[in-house]
């Protein structure tokens, strides 16, 4: 009896020890400070942010900013996590992000200023600029922080990476956390999304703009473009070339105007590859590859133009075969085409290049990269020589390089850190962790091979590198302000959406009438670039499903890479002046 008593007590004490401690596990798990808390309570934010960012309303959703509001709610009701770790998730999820960006619009940064794109970035730029305007006219009508109204302005275009840039500058400067910065991100981007969409739809109403004419419009621009290389078959009939060699033809009109790539015999009725050295004689037949600008100075020059495409060519070619190779060889990276001497090594020719979606004329003088893909046309045998050099491992290339990425966030870094001194700006500037990794991105991905360094990334890998950054970022800054938001609002902060809206819709429209009446943009286009001036993807994709096309997505990529760097500058420069 005495025993059952006893081993009663000790069951009872030993249950009392394992429900403390099972309470104890629970309680550190869901409110403690350590790791497993932080990461497990990141995780849920995260994962219950893009669950309920999936649902539209109205067919819009918020998409990964919804991880900012779940962040904010799972705060309100005292799930937080370390001050420090928070802190280090946030700034790293940070720099991965505007890194990966910058990785992502390097190749198109400086490509986006030529012709029309410097007409898009202009008026791009004045919509980032009225904006600020509006943000300093209402700062100093209402006597709002300008620190609180930067975060209504970035909440207001949508931009992120404002956000990121204009904490990180606030906390170099007061070496504390202001936490409206965020607050007046979050009260004002549900607008600011809908504001967007509201003010492309106002721009059509306005000019009764008719989407089947623009639609038409847009096909005869690109019958028309000069953009990339331009196949023209033609015929010899200039007596000034005959017996002439290409290369004389070539040197007469110009370094680069032209690249011949096959040439079909009047005498025998065979194809063979054009070299330098390749005489042309009478009612020969030429497949020529050159620019828009320059075709008809060549066909001048050579003859006359006949109704032969490229697949009529390979057709008569039984003896040749054309194929697209990709450059994985890493060695070839930065190398100019040149330099390799394909034609006279193995007796093939290469006549265009593709790079980012775009044709380029293959031109001696042009320096390759890996990830590019070549035309060329010879042997099988040769053909076959030549791909074993270039390289054209899908394998290979969807090897990550991360020494790169580590080479550029640390070199990021040290841009980020240095301070600059201007005139009348009290506080040195520094470009900060936005700031920074962006530049380097950007100026890697355009540059880098110059320094032997392979910055081509797949778009899968870039997009998870960007996504994982930036989810961490919107977590971490919900987490951190969850606490003020109710208070916020209900004190006055509901007036901040009315401001964002503004931010939003004055800008936007100024601009849109000014693109439509004056420089006569077609409404597809224009969305595009209403869209990328606040680099807002969901304004983006309700634009390509009303065009039916990607016209709104080429404008939008003109303007993206600009218009980033600018909001990240401006929000630094507005906190750095007037707070």
């Amino acid at each position: 009896m005495l025993f059952s008593i006893f081993a009663v007590l000790i069951g009872l004490r030993y249950f009392k020890v394992k429900k403390d401690l099972y309470m104890e596990w629970i309680n550190e798990l869901l409110w403690g400070q350590g790791i497993a808390h932080s990461i497990l309570l990141l995780s849920v934010v995260i994962a219950l942010g893009i669950l309920l960012g999936k649902i539209k309303i109205f067919g819009v959703s918020l998409g990964i900013t919804m991880v900012l509001f779940v962040g904010i709610i799972m705060s309100h009701f005292d799930f937080t996590i370390n001050h420090e770790i928070n802190h280090f998730f946030k700034e790293f999820g940070l720099i991965l992000f505007v890194y990966s960006v910058g990785l992502q619009v390097g190749p198109g940064f400086f490509s986006s200023f030529k012709k029309g794109g410097i007409t898009l970035n202009m008026l791009a730029t004045g919509i980032v600029l009225l904006g600020v305007t509006v943000t300093l006219v209402i700062h100093y009508a209402t006597g709002i922080p300008m620190s609180t109204m930067v975060g209504i302005l970035s909440g207001a275009v949508t931009n992120t990476p404002g956000l990121g840039a204009a904490q990180q500058a606030y906390s170099d400067v007061h070496g504390a956390v202001d936490d409206t910065i965020a607050l007046g991100y979050a009260v004002a981007y549900p607008l600011g999304v809908v504001g967007i969409i509201l003010s492309v739809l106002a721009i059509r109403y306005i000019f009764r703009i008719s989407m089947e004419k623009e639609q038409q419009a847009i096909r005869e621009e690109d019958e028309h473009s000069n953009n990339g290389a331009k196949a023209v078959s033609l015929v010899v009939t200039n007596p000034n070339v005959f017996e002439k060699s290409i290369s004389d033809i070539s040197d007469k009109m110009g370094h680069g105007a032209f690249v011949a790539s096959r040439v079909w015999r009047h005498s025998n009725k065979r194809i063979e590859i054009a070299e330098a050295n390749t005489i042309l004689h009478e009612n020969d037949k030429v497949f020529v590859i050159t620019t828009e600008q320059e075709a008809p100075a060549i066909i001048e020059r050579i003859g006359d133009v006949i109704d032969m495409e490229r697949k009529q060519w390979i057709r008569l070619e039984s003896q040749l075969i054309n194929r697209r190779i990709l450059i994985t060889n890493t060695h070839l990276n930065g190398k100019k085409l040149g330099e390799l001497q394909l034609r006279k090594l193995y007796g093939i020719n290469i006549t265009r290049i593709g790079r980012s979606g775009v044709e380029l004329l293959a031109t001696p003088s042009l320096a390759l990269q890996v990830g590019d893909t070549v035309n060329v046309v010879g042997t099988d045998s040769a053909v076959a020589s030549v791909e074993k050099l270039l390289g054209n491992s899908m394998k290979r290339l969807n090897e990550p390089n991360l020494m790169t990425i580590f080479i550029g966030i640390g070199l990021g870094m040290v841009l980020g850190s240095i301070p600059f001194t201007f005139p009348g700006i009290p506080q040195p500037v520094k470009l900060g962790l936005a700031g920074g990794p962006l530049i380097v991105a950007i100026l890697l991905s355009r540059f880098g091979y110059k320094l032997k360094l392979i910055t081509y990334t797949t778009q899968s890998a870039n997009l998870m590198l960007r996504e994982v950054g930036i989810t961490l970022f919107l977590a971490c800054v919900g987490l951190g302000a969850g606490e003020k938001f109710v208070e916020t609002v209900v004190n006055g902060g509901y007036a901040w959406i009315g401001y964002g809206f503004l931010i939003t819709i004055i800008p936007l429209i100024t601009i849109g009438l000014i693109g439509r009446y004056f420089f006569k943009l077609n409404y597809l286009t224009l969305m595009g670039l209403l869209a990328g001036s606040t680099t807002d993807p969901p304004a983006l994709a309700y634009a390509n499903a009303t065009a039916g096309n990607d016209a709104p997505a080429v404008s939008y990529a003109t303007v993206y890479p600009l218009t980033m760097f600018l909001r990240v500058l401006t929000a630094q420069l507005l906190i750095l002046l007037f707070v």
